[in-house]
């Protein structure tokens, strides 16, 4: 689930960053757009590195919100700085947007938006009771807001490649613990007490992941049409 979604965030990013060109026809003024687009996602984001460096005692520097170019060309949105530690503390400072994130995700979705009916329907490829769903949607009471929130929160609470650098390490070292744990007979006790927890926990993420890959599909049609149009009407194009 997870890489259908970070190709779907790409390709409607993309189409959003052209429709912003087409229309500005400057490259400061799409990125500051951009930017606001993506602010309380990005706000959260950071914010929540932040707290959970405070929260496990990490010491902390400079706090951005201003967009910057990387070297590689992509563009990052804001970042805070944290001292390295060990890798369980790096690997929940790392995760603390994706917990933060999937949370409010799924409050909106399931509390604002009642998104678990389409959820379904999308699990068992019930195609014409999501769409109809999907076509209810805009009478829900404040949808525009909740749905905004959703969108920008899910397109940012991924970690980077800098928030998973301590993930690797930190997997095998449990890998390794869980093997000698089999190899002594724990393997039955896993099964029971370990196991359970961690389907629902797993479950849950994939939900979240496919919520917010449902933002983003209902989308991206809309912005692709409008990047076409644009091209037709004003003769400019952004690959």
């Amino acid at each position: 689930m997870l890489v259908p979604l970070l190709a779907l965030q790409r390709a409607l990013h993309r189409e959003i960053q052209a429709v912003l060109l087409i229309l500005t026809r400057h490259a400061g003024a799409t990125m500051a757009f951009f930017s606001l687009l993506f602010l309380p996602g990005v706000l959260l984001h950071e914010l929540s590195h932040y707290l959970m460096a405070r929260l496990l005692r990490v010491r902390t520097g400079r706090f951005s919100l201003w967009p910057r170019a990387l070297p590689d060309g992509r563009l990052q949105l804001g970042y805070v700085e944290t001292a390295r530690s060990d890798v369980v503390r790096d690997t929940l400072i790392g995760l603390a947007p994706l917990l933060a994130g999937g949370l409010l995700v799924a409050y909106v979705a399931v509390f604002r938006l009642g998104l678990l009916s389409l959820w379904d329907a999308l699990r068992v490829g019930a195609v014409e009771r999501f769409w109809a769903g999907v076509a209810g949607l805009p009478r829900v009471p404040d949808f525009p807001l909740w749905f905004y929130l959703a969108f920008t929160v899910s397109s940012t609470m991924l970690p980077s490649r800098s928030d998973r650098h301590a993930w690797l390490p930190l997997g095998l070292w449990i890998g390794a613990l869980l093997s000698l744990a089999i190899l002594a007979g724990g393997g039955p006790w896993l099964l029971t007490y370990l196991a359970p927890p961690l389907n629902a926990f797993l479950r849950s993420v994939a939900m979240v992941f496919g919520l917010s890959a449902l933002f983003h599909a209902v989308l991206a049609l809309p912005v692709a049409l409008l990047h076409r149009i644009l091209t037709r009407l004003t003769g400019l194009d952004v690959q």
